[in-house]
């Protein structure tokens, strides 16, 4: 009788999904917020958006012309990271920051590491930090929601002790706060998020424990001042939900295993919450994620999963 068993190599179970349709999903999961973005600081809210996509999508193009790499322009990583970068802007500045962010975010964050896949850090923090360092009024400058005059977020006034009026959980939700332009409407963001989860393109561990970390610090260690102590102001205010759910998550520079996720989320929460109460930036988020990036080998290192047979160490 004829064999018909036929042996090749792994992966044996299969799914119709790839990195470009991923991609171009978590993109289409981000452009809620983005709208709410715009909607709230106006036009030139939008302009940095689409600077921000068309300056990662040409230096993606360049550098892959210039190293003679196969062309990646196509698979939605560069527009994601355009997006994400702009997403981490305070809507006033010059044009030309989310054009020199996203070409740091491409260029150092993703390529120089060999390109998608091989980052250990998340390339669209790598550029805002870069932005940070190199010009931080311009990254400490905020507008007012629906209007032009500049002001600070409420984590600045809460850090500089002049935080004096009651701000409801409700404007903070809907976004009527100062902040960057993808990170201030909570119900966009959620609206998308709900998106990748039902995708399954994302899980609830880093999530769940990054977010839970942050209140439950909060609450515990942040005195008895005005909103200091208010964990639920914590958690609506600066670029947490954002990080949280779009950023932390990255499949490159997060670990492989659950329990991995569990304990990265708990390093970013708690990371977030020493530089917001006790560091020099009234906001933490692009710090503690890229620090735990570096962790992730380590962590995944400790956290593997026991091979199907073997015996427990």
């Amino acid at each position: 009788m004829e064999n018909r068993l036929l042996a090749g190599s792994s992966p044996h179970l299969h799914k119709n999904e790839s990195v470009k349709r991923i991609m171009w999903l978590v993109t289409l999961s981000l452009l809620p917020a983005g709208a709410a973005g715009v909607f709230i600081f106006g036009q030139k809210a939008l302009w940095f958006i689409i600077l921000a996509v068309i300056s990662a999508v040409a230096t993606e193009c360049a550098l892959n012309i210039f190293m003679k790499r196969k062309a990646s322009i196509f698979d939605g990583s560069a527009v994601l990271t355009g997006l994400l970068l702009a997403y981490n802007l305070p809507p006033d500045g010059p044009f030309w920051l989310p054009m020199i962010g996203s070409f740091v975010a491409i260029a150092i964050g993703k390529q120089v590491f060999g390109g998608l896949g091989q980052n250990i850090f998340n390339p669209a923090l790598v550029g805002r930090v870069f932005l940070m360092a190199s010009w931080p009024k311009y990254m400490t400058t905020f507008s007012k929601p629906f209007d032009a005059v500049t002001s600070a977020t409420p984590l600045m006034l809460l850090k500089e002790g002049n935080l004096t009026e009651h701000i409801s959980y409700l404007d903070l939700f809907l976004g009527k706060r100062g902040g960057c332009i993808g990170e201030v409407c909570i119900l966009a963001l959620l609206v998308g998020a709900a998106f990748l989860f039902i995708r399954g393109y994302i899980f609830w561990q880093i999530p769940f424990s990054y977010i839970a970390t942050v209140g439950l610090l909060t609450y515990a260690f942040a005195g008895n001042g005005l909103f200091s102590g208010d964990w639920l102001f914590h958690i609506l205010n600066g670029g947490l939900v954002l990080g949280a759910f779009f950023m932390a998550t990255d499949y490159v520079t997060s670990p492989l295993t659950r329990r991995g996720q569990l304990i990265f989320g708990f390093g970013c929460g708690l990371l977030t919450v020493i530089i917001r109460l006790w560091g020099g930036y009234p906001e933490g988020v692009s710090y503690a994620i890229l620090m735990m990036n570096a962790a992730v080998p380590l962590i995944d290192r400790h956290t593997k999963n026991r091979v199907y047979g073997s015996l427990k160490k």
